[in-house]
C-alpha cells in the first residue's frame, strides 16, 4: 500500500480494516464500466453537479479512462492532506467515520457488475472514488467531513445496529455478485426488512447514519428549485443523479429533522435535502451534537453506554476518562449516582491512560460515585492538598466521605492523583463503598480507586485510549465474493482487453470486423463492448459497413430490452 503523511497517522485498530487494492483483478469489462461510468457523469455532472465537481476530479487524479490505482490517487491526495484506503466492501459505521475524522477516504474495492452500472446498493470503488474523492478537494467540504467523522464516530451503537450492518452488509455483496441466485437475494432482502421493521428506538448512530446519508451520500446543495448535486451517492450513479433532479424526487430544505428520515439502500430515493451551502451542514451537525451522549454526559450518558453492549469512555469534570463495557449504575432521574464497569478497565487522562490504571490494574472492572461531596461548597476536583487535609482526606489518615447522593465511602487513604490542578483519583486501603445500605465495595476486593468529579460531562462508544485498551475492530468473517467467472464470460473480458487496445492505436484494418463477429455470434446480449467498438471504427470512412452494423445491433437491443435503452441512447451521445 502506497503511504503517506495521513495514512502514517492512522491507529492500529483501523489498519486492521484496511487491504490491499486488488488491481490485477480487475477485469477489462470492469475497466469499461468505469470509464463509461466517468465519460457520462462527466458529461452530465459538469452541468448540474457542485461547482468543484469537476476541478476536484483534477485534484484528486481520478482517471477516466481506467479504474484508479491507489497508489497514485494518494500521490495527488496528500496535496489537500487527505488520504485513500481500499477496504472490502461494507465496514462498520464507526470504523468508516473514523476513517473520516483522520481525513482518510475509505474506498471498496470491487466494482459494480454490468447489470448494476446505473444503480447499486453496494459500496464499489465508483461511488467511493468517483463520488467521495472529488468534493473532498473543496475545503469547505473537506472540513464538514472530516468534523462529522470526528463526532460520528462517538455516537452510540444499540446491539441490534450491528445485526443490521451485517444483514445490509450480507446483502449487498450478493446483489453485487452477478451469479447471486435470486431465492438468496430475497431471504436476505426479508431478513434484512424483518430487522429494520423491529429495530425499537433508534440509536444515536443510527440517527447520525441518516444524516451521513441525506448530505454526504445524497445531499444537494443551493435552492429548492435550482439544486446541484453534491452527494457522493449521486455523483456515483447515472441513473439517480438524473432521476434526483427530475419531478420524481421530492425536494426537501435540509434541517435537523433529517436525523429522523430514514432511507433505503435497495433503490432510489424518493426524496432528498437541500443545504443552502457548506457551512449551514455544520450547523445542523452542531446542533446534533448537543443531544448526545457525548455532550449531555450525567445518566443519560451511562444509559447509552450501558444499552449499547460495546466500550465505551465516561468523562468526569474533572478530566478523568473511564473505559470499558458499562454494565450498571445507580441513577436517580437525570442524576448519575454511581457507575460500574463489568469488563476489563482503563482510566485515561488526554486520551492517554495513567500510570497504573491499566487493563491489568482494573482487570475485573471499575466502579466509582460521581457528583459533589457533602461539606464542600465547589467541585470536589478544584480542591488542593491543603483543603482535602482540612477534611481528613491525607494518606493513611483512616477517613470518612459522603456524597450529596448518599454514597459513603470509609477507609484509608492511600493517595491522591491529580492533573493540570484537578484531583482524579483517590485511592483507598481497607474502604467500604455503601448506598443505602448497599454494599458497593469491599474491603477484601483490594484497593478502591475512586474517581473525582462534581459530574460526568460526556460519554461516547470506544476508549479514549484505543491502543490502551486494545481496541481492534475485527474484519467481518462474510468477504465480498471474489467473482468466480464462467469461461464465457472469460471469452468476453478477453474482447473488451482487445477492443481497448485496439483504441490506443490509430488502425483498426480488420481486427474490428473479426472482434464483431465474434461479439455478436458468441455474446449477442452484450451492449457495452459493441458501443465501444463502434466508438473506435466510427472514426475511421473505411469502416462505414460495420458502424451500420453496430448501429443497427445496438438500436435492436434498445428495442428489445427496455432496461437497456436509456444506457445505449447515453452512451451514442457521447459519440456525438
Amino acid at each position: 500500500m502506497q503511504m503517506n503523511e495521513v495514512l502514517e497517522k492512522l491507529p492500529a485498530h483501523l489498519m486492521d480494516l484496511v487491504i490491499e487494492q486488488p488491481y490485477n483483478e480487475y477485469t477489462p469489462q470492469d475497466h469499461a464500466v468505469w470509464r463509461y461510468v466517468m465519460r457520462q457523469n462527466v458529461r452530465y455532472l459538469s452541468r448540474v453537479a457542485h461547482g468543484s465537481y469537476v476541478e476536484g476530479l483534477r485534484r484528486t487524479g481520478i482517471s477516466i479512462d481506467e479504474i484508479p490505482h491507489m497508489y497514485g490517487m494518494n500521490r495527488i491526495l496528500k496535496e489537500i492532506g487527505w488520504a485513500a484506503v481500499a477496504v472490502d466492501g461494507f465496514i462498520p459505521p464507526s470504523a468508516f467515520m473514523e476513517f473520516q475524522a483522520y481525513q482518510v477516504l475509505v474506498i471498496a474495492a470491487d466494482i459494480r457488475p454490468i447489470d448494476q452500472i446505473g444503480y447499486t446498493p453496494a459500496p464499489d470503488i465508483i461511488h467511493e472514488a468517483a463520488g467521495h474523492a472529488p468534493i473532498i478537494a473543496d475545503p469547505e467540504y473537506a472540513g464538514y467531513l472530516k468534523y462529522f467523522g470526528m463526532i460520528g464516530h462517538k455516537a452510540f451503537s444499540s446491539r441490534r445496529d450491528y445485526e443490521l450492518y451485517e444483514a445490509i452488509r450480507h446483502l449487498s455483496i450478493l446483489k453485487a455478485d452477478p451469479y447471486s441466485s435470486p431465492l438468496e437475494i430475497q431471504q436476505a432482502s426479508e431478513h434484512l426488512g424483518f430487522l429494520e421493521r423491529n429495530m425499537g428506538a433508534a440509536s444515536e448512530m443510527a440517527r447520525i447514519r441518516n444524516l451521513h446519508w441525506w448530505t454526504v451520500e445524497y445531499g444537494l446543495i443551493g435552492t429548492i428549485d435550482d439544486p446541484r448535486i453534491y452527494g457522493a451517492g449521486l455523483l456515483s450513479s447515472i441513473g439517480e443523479s438524473v432521476n434526483a433532479l427530475s419531478d420524481n424526487v421530492k425536494r426537501i430544505p435540509y434541517n435537523l429533522s433529517a436525523a429522523e428520515v430514514g432511507f433505503d439502500i435497495t433503490t432510489m430515493q424518493p426524496q432528498l435535502f437541500v443545504t443552502p451551502d457548506f457551512p449551514y451542514l455544520n450547523q445542523v451537525l452542531e446542533a446534533f451534537a448537543d443531544t448526545m451522549a457525548l455532550r449531555r454526559g450525567g445518566a443519560y450518558g451511562l444509559r447509552q453506554a450501558i444499552d449499547s453492549g460495546n466500550g465505551a469512555t465516561l468523562v468526569y469534570s474533572s478530566g478523568l476518562q473511564v473505559c470499558g463495557v458499562f454494565s450498571e449504575g445507580i441513577m436517580e432521574g437525570d442524576d448519575l449516582i454511581y457507575l460500574q464497569t463489568s469488563s476489563p478497565s482503563i482510566l485515561c487522562h488526554k486520551d492517554k491512560v495513567l500510570d497504573g490504571h491499566g487493563l491489568s490494574a482494573h482487570a475485573h472492572g471499575f466502579g466509582s460515585p460521581a457528583g459533589p461531596w457533602e461539606g464542600v461548597d465547589g467541585d470536589p476536583e478544584d480542591l488542593d492538598e491543603g483543603m482535602l487535609s482540612d477534611l481528613g482526606l491525607f494518606p493513611s489518615n483512616p477517613a470518612q466521605l459522603r456524597f450529596r447522593s448518599g454514597v459513603v465511602v470509609e477507609g484509608r487513604v492511600a493517595g491522591m492523583r491529580f492533573a493540570e490542578g484537578k484531583l482524579l483519583l483517590i485511592t483507598w486501603h481497607e474502604c467500604t463503598v455503601t448506598y443505602q445500605g448497599r454494599l458497593l465495595f469491599n474491603p477484601a476486593w483490594g484497593v478502591y480507586d475512586m474517581a473525582v468529579g462534581a459530574k460526568v460531562v460526556s460519554a461516547y462508544t470506544g476508549p479514549a485510549d484505543p491502543l490502551a485498551f486494545g481496541l481492534n475492530y475485527q474484519a467481518p468473517q462474510e468477504k465480498t465474493h471474489k467473482i468466480q467467472h464462467t469461461e464465457d464470460a472469460k471469452a468476453l473480458h478477453a474482447l473488451y482487453r482487445e477492443i481497448r487496445r485496439l483504441r490506443a492505436g490509430d488502425r483498426v484494418n480488420g481486427e474490428a470486423a473479426t472482434l464483431w463477429k465474434e461479439l455478436i455470434s458468441r455474446h449477442p446480449a452484450d451492449w457495452l463492448a459493441p458501443l465501444e467498438l463502434l466508438e473506435i471504427t466510427r472514426r475511421f470512412p473505411s469502416q462505414q459497413g460495420l458502424n451500420d452494423e453496430l448501429y443497427a445491433h445496438l438500436n435492436t437491443l434498445r428495442q428489445s430490452r427496455p432496461e437497456l435503452g436509456k444506457l445505449i441512447e447515453d452512451g451514442l451521445a457521447l459519440l456525438d
